[in-house]
């Protein structure tokens, strides 16, 4: 069975497990804990009768401490196995797994919270917490992730993507060029809409100032007192000058850096992997969560 004492002491290994640092755990433990009580208060203030034992009273559970709790939902994430695996693995049933999964999921959210390490979701937040960032250099792109064929006809058109040529959910991302940290995070829509469009509907308002590299996906995105960077595209039957090829290099080299940023959030299986919870919003709250994840592991890089 899977438990924090036994892998701490093992680095590869807890790293593989977790898809985080020991350090970085660590770091995180106390906000989790803050948030696990919150969740345990919220909880009591739901029961229709006052308690009448103490917190910890009854049948042990499978995750004893606070630490394998963590370990347990960080698990989940990183490998995204079916529940069935997920509970045997740490000891108990399929339904208990279940349930675990998606309290811990709220409370690993909220513990990213108050570590200040999620992306804005509110446009109208954006700019404030943009403008602290040095430099005023962003990138914006779009990431899809497929999800299992539904079986209504009219999702099945809605969440087919051509790009992808499977079923897809999309969201955007908008990160820092600097720090590679992921900023601001769109809702997540079905993947046949358009990087563009969901940018459009979106509105974000940048700090006077900015720069903002983009991809064609973005072609006629241009947001107000901000200047973008993009590739030029080949004309119809005709090539591109050496110079516009040159140019076009340096501001892929320029946006590379968001795709490491989504490479890092797709770390974690669960937004990497055909996507199979039922739950409604989840897709979008394990989508924040792993953007969260992926902004802490940067704080705590390999070389230190």
């Amino acid at each position: 069975m899977i438990t924090f004492n036994r892998i701490k002491h093992k680095p590869r290994i807890f790293k593989t497990f977790t898809g985080l640092r020991l350090a970085a755990f660590e770091s995180l433990l106390p906000a989790f804990r803050d948030a696990y009580e919150q969740d345990l208060d919220k909880h009591d203030q739901q029961q229709s009768k006052p308690r009448q034992r103490r917190r910890g009273g009854g049948r042990k559970s499978a995750l004893r401490t606070l630490e394998d709790k963590l370990v347990f939902i960080l698990f989940y994430f990183r490998h995204y196995p079916i529940q069935e695996v997920q509970g045997f693995l740490f000891g108990m049933g399929q339904s208990q797994a279940n349930e675990w999964v998606h309290r811990l999921t709220s409370i690993l959210n909220g513990a990213l919270g108050y570590e200040k390490q999620l992306p804005v979701r509110q446009a109208h937040d954006l700019e404030q917490v943009l403008a602290v960032c040095p430099g005023l250099e962003f990138i914006v792109d779009g990431t899809e992730r497929p999800i299992r064929r539904p079986k209504d006809k009219e999702k099945q058109r809605q969440y087919y993507s051509g790009k992808k040529k499977r079923h897809t959910i999309k969201n955007n991302v908008i990160t820092n060029k600097h720090t590679k940290k992921i900023k601001g995070l769109s809702p997540t829509c079905e993947g046949k809409k358009h990087d563009k469009k969901l940018a459009d509907e979106e509105n974000y308002i940048f700090p006077p100032g900015s720069k903002l590299w983009k991809d064609t996906g973005f072609q006629g995105y241009e947001p107000e007192n901000v200047q973008t960077h993009q590739p030029k595209k080949k004309p119809k039957g005709k090539e591109l000058t050496s110079e516009e090829k040159e140019q076009n290099t340096l501001i892929a080299k320029g946006r590379i850096g968001v795709e490491h940023s989504i490479g890092g959030v797709k770390t974690f299986g669960i937004v990497r992997d055909i996507y199979r919870n039922m739950k409604q919003g989840f897709e979008d709250l394990v989508m924040e969560t792993a953007c969260g994840l992926h902004n802490l592991r940067i704080d705590f890089p390999l070389s230190t």
